[in-house]
């Protein structure tokens, strides 16, 4: 088993980390959050008073941060965690951040003799919990291999996408495409309502039919449609309208840098923008269902 420095510990990096622990790993935990951290001793995870500490001697750095100027900062600023790594330890970075600055900190870490792959998830809290999350690793075919038995304790599908910076790149394309699915299925069922339709028998229907796709099919956004999921609890858990508006903007950058046509994201982004500027920035991106509801018109 491998000794693991893991740090961040919100919503998602807690269940993550919570799975290392389960699967024998010796793992060091930090956060700024005193209650996540004695959550995960609870569960048997080892912590030091600072993020320095806790990466001295480790095998593997995990970390997922909230956004790409925290991740330069944790490792390159001042008393950087760069400084305490050992030489040949390895870097796992699934914070969702934008692609340059993973290449950024990645070759900084890389000249410094530590290893460093970009490994953004997909899945949500609920995979992140269940340990089914979808990781999508951008860096060496080396790297990628050394890391990979640590992944599969956290995921059941672990994706090489490129070279450094790959791994944000397909992050950001999945978000995009998952937001665009999420309003057009939102924006149906409501048509549907608006008509006199049951949103479950329209479910039904649209899951047989050409219509079905994963935000219908698993991910409903009509409340109680479907149980376990955020629509049928008020739109808590889950993944964040604040997130997906941030990933949305991650999706444009991207699209600026390589001169791509990207309509229905721009859309998309704008959508979620004047959602959280409503008010529901802490809800499940799913709520935006509510913004096609013709009777709040």
């Amino acid at each position: 088993m491998a000794n693991i420095a893991f740090i961040g510990l919100g919503n998602m990096g807690g269940p993550m980390a919570a799975n290392l622990v389960k699967a024998g790993h010796q793992v060091t935990v930090f956060d700024l959050s005193k209650d996540a951290v004695d959550n995960l001793v609870t569960q048997g995870a080892l912590t030091k008073p600072t993020a320095q500490e806790c990466v001295v001697g480790a095998e593997f750095i995990i970390s997922m941060l909230p956004a790409g100027k925290h991740v330069s900062a944790v490792y390159l600023g001042e008393n950087g965690l760069v400084n305490h790594i050992s030489k040949g330890a390895l870097v796992i970075d699934s914070s969702t951040i934008d692609g340059q600055t993973a290449k950024f900190v990645g070759s900084k870490l890389e000249s410094s003799g530590i290893g460093f792959i970009d490994a953004p998830v997909s899945g949500g809290v609920g995979g992140a919990t269940a340990g089914t999350l979808s990781f999508m690793v951008g860096g060496s075919t080396e790297q990628f291999e050394k890391a990979k038995p640590v992944l599969e304790n956290m995921g059941k599908n672990i994706f090489h996408a490129g070279d450094l910076g790959a791994g944000q790149v397909a992050k950001v394309c999945n978000n995009m495409l998952l937001s665009v699915l999420m309003a057009g299925t939102s924006e149906a069922l409501q048509l549907g309502i608006a008509n006199g339709l049951d949103p479950k028998v329209l479910s039904d229907i649209m899951s047989k039919s050409s219509g079905s796709n994963w935000t219908l099919d698993v991910y409903n956004p009509c409340p109680n449609v479907m149980e376990n999921v955020p629509s049928s609890n008020d739109y808590q858990g889950g993944f964040m309208v604040d997130l997906m508006a941030k990933d949305l903007g991650l999706a444009m950058d991207t699209a600026v840098t390589s001169q791509s046509s990207t309509p229905m994201g721009a859309l998309a982004r704008s959508l979620y923008a004047m959602h959280a500027a409503s008010g529901n920035g802490t809800k499940d991106f799913s709520s935006i269902f509510n913004m096609f509801d013709h009777k709040t018109k």
